[in-house]
C-alpha cells in the first residue's frame, strides 16, 4: 500500500481518505446540457445568418435569423433555471472580468440574445431596416463566442475530464453548433435554398466526429469515462444520430423535404446526445480520484525529465 497526499492506492483501485471524492462533483442541473445546446444552435445560426445575407440567399437568412432568436431567447430561461432565481444571472453583469469565462459567457450571451431577438422582432414587423441591420450586425460578430465560449467554461473547471481536455472542448462545441444550426435551418428551410444549412450541418458533424476521436486519444485512460456508464451511452447515442442523420441530408436532403426533416431531426438529437455525454463525463470523472491524481502525477514527472509541455 502506498499513500500520496489525499489519496490511498490498493493495487489498481484508487480512493481518498473518508472514501470522499478529491473534486467536487458539479452542482448544475439537468437545464444545463441543454442550455450548452441551445447556445450552440443560436451561435451557429447567427454565424450561418449573416453568411446567407452576405451571399444574397435571403430565404436561408431569415429562416437561420428565427432559429437564433428562439434558441437565444431560451438560453437565458434555462440559465436562471439553473441559478434559481433571475438576480443571480443579472449579478453576473456587473463586472466584465476579461478572465472569467462565466463573466465573459454571461455578458456574449447578453449581447447576443438582445440582438438577434431584435433582429428577428425587426425583421417580422418589417421596420427600422438600419437598427435591424446593426442588431444582424452584431448578431453575426457575437455568433462563434456564443457558440464555443460553454467549452472554455467547461475547461476552466478542476473537473478532469474537462480541464484536461481544454484543447479540444470549445472546437468540440463548435463543430456541434455548426452542425445543429445546420441541421435546424434545413428542416425549415425549402430544399432549393437550404444548400448552405446542409452543408454546415454536414461539415459539422464530420469536424465533431474527428473531433471527438482527437480528444479521446489525447486524453488517454482519463477518456475512457466517455466509454463508461451514462457518459458512455450518451456518446453512442451521439455517433450513431449524428452520422445517420447527416448522410441522410447529404444523400436525399436536397431531393426530399421528409428526408431533409428526418435527416436534420436526427443530427440534433445528436447534438443534444453530444452535450449530455460531455455533462455526464464530468460527473463520473470527478467521482474517480485516479482521474484527478495520475494526470498530476504525470504532468510532475514530465517537468522533473524536461518534458513539459
Amino acid at each position: 500500500m502506498t499513500s500520496n497526499g489525499s489519496i490511498t492506492q490498493v493495487g489498481t483501485e484508487m480512493q481518498s481518505y473518508y472514501g470522499k471524492p478529491i473534486v467536487k462533483e458539479p452542482v448544475w442541473k439537468a437545464e444545463i446540457p441543454f442550455y450548452l445546446f441551445t447556445g450552440g444552435v443560436a451561435g451557429g445560426a447567427s454565424v450561418l445568418h449573416g453568411l446567407a445575407r452576405l451571399t444574397g440567399n435571403h430565404r436561408l437568412a431569415r429562416s437561420s435569423l428565427y432559429v437564433g432568436a428562439v434558441a437565444d431567447a431560451v438560453s437565458p430561461v434555462l440559465l436562471v433555471s439553473d441559478l434559481g432565481r433571475p438576480e443571480r444571472f443579472l449579478n453576473m453583469l456587473r463586472v466584465f472580468k476579461v478572465t472569467s469565462p462565466m463573466s465573459v459567457g454571461s455578458w456574449i450571451l447578453f449581447v447576443s440574445s438582445g440582438a438577434s431577438t431584435t433582429a428577428a422582432t425587426l425583421e417580422l414587423l418589417g421596420a427600422l431596416r438600419p437598427a435591424r441591420w446593426l442588431a444582424e450586425a452584431l448578431s453575426f460578430v457575437t455568433g462563434p463566442p456564443l457558440a464555443t465560449y460553454t467549452g472554455a467554461l467547461l475547461a476552466n473547471t478542476a473537473i478532469p475530464v474537462w480541464s484536461e481536455a481544454r484543447d479540444e472542448l470549445p472546437w468540440l462545441f463548435g463543430a456541434s453548433a455548426a452542425a445543429s444550426a445546420g441541421a435546424t435551418a434545413a428542416m425549415v428551410t425549402p430544399a432549393a435554398a437550404a444548400g448552405p444549412a446542409r452543408r454546415a450541418a454536414v461539415a459539422g458533424v464530420a469536424a465533431e466526429l474527428g473531433l471527438v476521436r482527437l480528444m479521446r486519444r489525447r486524453l488517454g485512460f482519463v477518456g475512457e469515462v466517455y466509454e463508461l456508464g451514462e457518459a458512455g451511452r450518451y456518446a453512442r447515442v451521439s455517433r450513431v444520430c449524428a452520422a445517420a442523420g447527416a448522410g441522410l441530408l447529404a444523400l436525399r436532403g436536397r431531393r426530399s423535404r421528409p428526408a431533409a426533416v428526418v435527416g436534420g431531426a436526427l443530427v440534433l438529437a445528436g447534438e443534444v446526445a453530444l452535450r449530455w455525454s460531455v455533462f455526464k463525463a464530468g460527473f463520473q470523472s470527478a467521482r474517480d480520484p485516479r482521474y484527478t491524481v495520475l494526470p498530476q502525477r504525470k504532468r510532475i514527472e514530465e517537468r522533473a525529465t524536461g518534458q513539459d509541455r
